[in-house]
């Protein structure tokens, strides 16, 4: 077992000769010898593997029905001394009736046998011709290849060694019937759901099968491992490519290469942790426990003390994607589709409150930077789809001590190009006047001289909205509010945030999605500068050459980082071990893991301290998964106590 609550999961497609068991169990167990060296710990192979599924009548023949028992009794003699569990299609006959079963074995012993329970008989299926139901079974034990074990479909299989994995089994058609077995061992307690299935190619059938694996892990929060016969069985009427598919709560970790001519390993690491955290955050899974969750049969083994294992604790060795950037899709058909969904989202949650309050005018601060960009363009969108003149925008620049030329050109041409009312006030002025008011030192660019500032401009902002009978419309970022890198009553201010619930990393897509949409033509080039421009408040004088001196990611970290930070910690409530396992593994030849450690550990402390901020946050639309909200995904004390957490950064065996 891994660290983490990684399991190894595997499907193997051995390439089957119809009707022969024996050659079939060899065949079998070298894929078995392969899934054990490479360290799986759960492992399924096809539909009735053992015999070929498509033998037809040759099932009422009672030499294949031996040779089949012969067969797994071997498989069960070789996995003594081996931690892997295995699943293996085979036909075992019970009270003159016969069932097509999953056989589970492991460490020498067969741990029981899960019947099919819905048999297609219709088309090209006819299983009823040969087999019955699980439902037809009139005992809980059998006999058979030298063993005495559980059988039935309400068998579950927990690895005692691995306090999170549970094992539950449906076959091929179950997962296709109205409700799936799979939902009710879920509610039961199954992390890892087995489907060794024979499903044939047609025209369509292979995205509409990934779709319902897809869906059916993400309903019951659980992998979900897909295995299906290939190469080898008979043509005569049916094709079978050999769809070997393992997701992990509705997102595919691999899927096989169909139509393959030799024998094929799937493997990838499920993530228990994150199975179980969304369990015991959905309630709706666990009040489906009470009247859905069946008596099932828990059947024990060990999984790690068999034999020794890689410990697996080094995340390069993790078989499964680990996406860098968790907010933005990799792919660009997907990142774009992403995009508009979030935009519209932004756009439609402005609409509904400028309409629940007399689509008032809106006042919104305009930096040159880019999260001021997209709040401007949000308004903008507003405007355009609720029939309002874009001249109700009171887009308003405000220079100060840190402005550059660069940040204000582009504030000025960006209001003016897209139709808003401008407005420059500067608050040089009045920022000094109040700092000498107060006795500050303007020479002491200190948080007192920094903030002056921001409130400064929100209070500019909110008298102007008085003026005009408006709103403030926010800008400030979900990755700023996680980091406290806002100013208390300041920028961290407004009546309604649009950016609320979008990181950093995403904003900056957004706005390219904009500029490349063609519809801002006049401003695109000052939209590309915008995504150019170090991210930066611009509170301290610009450096000699009048270029930005204050740059974010220089006083807090990269964003990249601290949003990948965010999500594996709010979205999935890993423990700092865990987050910087998966941030070394995303980010390896980019931070090392010194530098990983340092901002890991500035995330937290700044996490915990800045809450009080984020329990007084304006509304705002949620957009995605991982949101702050007070009033919604995000409750925490603000006095909680971080000590916890940084015990825990200060126990991870990275470079310090």
């Amino acid at each position: 077992m891994k660290r983490f609550g990684m399991v190894r999961t595997a499907c193997g497609i051995p390439t089957v000769k119809v009707g022969d068991p024996a050659a079939n169990g060899q065949a079998i167990r070298l894929l078995a010898e392969k899934a054990a060296a490479s360290a799986v710990d759960v492992l399924v192979f096809p539909e009735l593997a053992v015999t070929g599924y498509t033998c037809g009548d040759l099932f009422a023949q009672s030499l294949l029905l031996k040779g089949a028992e012969e067969a797994v009794a071997e498989l069960a003699a070789w996995s003594a001394g081996h931690a892997l569990m295995f699943a293996v299609g085979a036909p075992i006959p019970v009270d003159g009736a016969l069932y097509n079963t999953a056989v589970v074995i492991q460490n020498g012993r067969i741990l029981g046998a899960v019947p099919k329970t819905y048999l297609p008989n219709t088309h090209e299926f006819y299983e009823k011709r040969w087999f019955q139901p699980s439902t037809c079974l009139k005992r809980d034990t059998v006999t058979w290849a030298g063993q005495t074990f559980p059988i039935g479909a309400d068998l579950l299989f927990e690895d005692t060694a691995a306090a999170d994995l549970t094992v539950g089994i449906e076959i091929c058609e179950d997962m296709w019937a109205p409700v799936p077995p799979s939902g009710y061992l879920a509610t039961a307690g199954a992390t890892v759901i087995l489907n060794p299935s024979a499903s044939n190619e047609l025209i369509g059938k292979s995205d509409y099968r990934r779709e319902l694996v897809k869906q059916q892990s993400a309903r019951c929060n659980a992998g979900y491992l897909y295995c299906s016969c290939g190469m080898g069985e008979s043509t005569t009427d049916l094709v079978f490519g050999g769809d070997a598919l393992i997701y992990e709560k509705g997102e595919a970790l691999v899927c096989a290469s169909r139509f393959s001519q030799e024998p094929a390993l799937v493997v990838a690491d499920v993530d228990l942790e994150v199975l179980c955290h969304d369990r015991r955050t959905q309630m709706s899974f666990s009040d489906g426990e009470g009247w859905m969750a069946p008596d099932v049969r828990r059947i024990g083994y060990d999984g790690g003390a068999a034999e020794e294992k890689p410990s697996g604790a080094d995340a390069a060795a993790w078989l499964r994607p680990v996406n860098p950037a968790p907010f933005v899709p990799g792919d660009v058909r997907k990142r774009e589709e992403r995009c508009a969904e979030i935009f519209a989202i932004q756009s439609m949650g402005l609409m509904s409150r400028l309409a629940h309050i007399g689509k008032p005018p809106m006042v919104v601060g305009i930096s040159g930077g880019l999260d001021s960009t997209l709040a401007l363009l949000v308004c903008v969108s507003a405007c355009d789809r609720l029939g309002m003149g874009r001249d109700r925008i009171h887009a308003v620049t405000m220079p100060g001590f840190g402005t550059t030329d660069r940040t204000y050109d582009n504030a000025v041409a960006l209001i003016k190009g897209l139709g808003a009312t401008f407005h420059e006030i500067s608050i040089s002025q009045a920022a000094t006047d109040h700092l000498n008011a107060i006795g500050h030192s303007l020479d002491d660019h200190d948080v007192t001289y920094e903030n002056a500032q921001a409130r400064e401009r929100t209070q500019i902002l909110m008298d102007l909205a008085n003026h005009y009978g408006g709103i403030v419309v926010g800008t400030g970022d979900l990755s700023e509010l996680a980091l406290g890198w806002a100013t208390y009553n300041g920028d961290h201010m407004s009546m309604y945030g649009v950016n609320a619930s979008i990181p950093k990393t995403l904003v900056r897509y957004l706005v390219r999605y904009v500029a490349d949409l063609g519809d801002h033509e006049s401003i695109r080039d000052i939209l590309y500068d915008v995504l150019d421009t170090p991210v930066s408040p611009e509170l301290l004088p610009p450096d000699e050459g009048g270029q930005i001196a204050q740059k974010t990611e220089d006083l807090v970290g990269p964003y990249e980082l601290h949003d990948f930070f965010l999500y594996h910690v709010v979205r999935n409530g890993f423990g700092p071990d865990k987050v910087y396992a998966l941030a070394v593994r995303a980010f390896d030849g980019t931070y090392d893991g010194g530098t990983i450690l340092k901002w890991l550990r500035n995330f937290y402390r700044r996490f915990f301290s800045q809450q009080f901020k984020r329990s007084c946050l304006p509304d705002g639309p949620k957009v995605g998964s991982v949101a702050l909200s007070p009033r919604g995904d995000w409750r925490m004390p603000s006095d909680a106590k971080v000590r916890l957490w940084m015990d825990a950064v200060d126990k991870i065996p990275g470079e310090k």
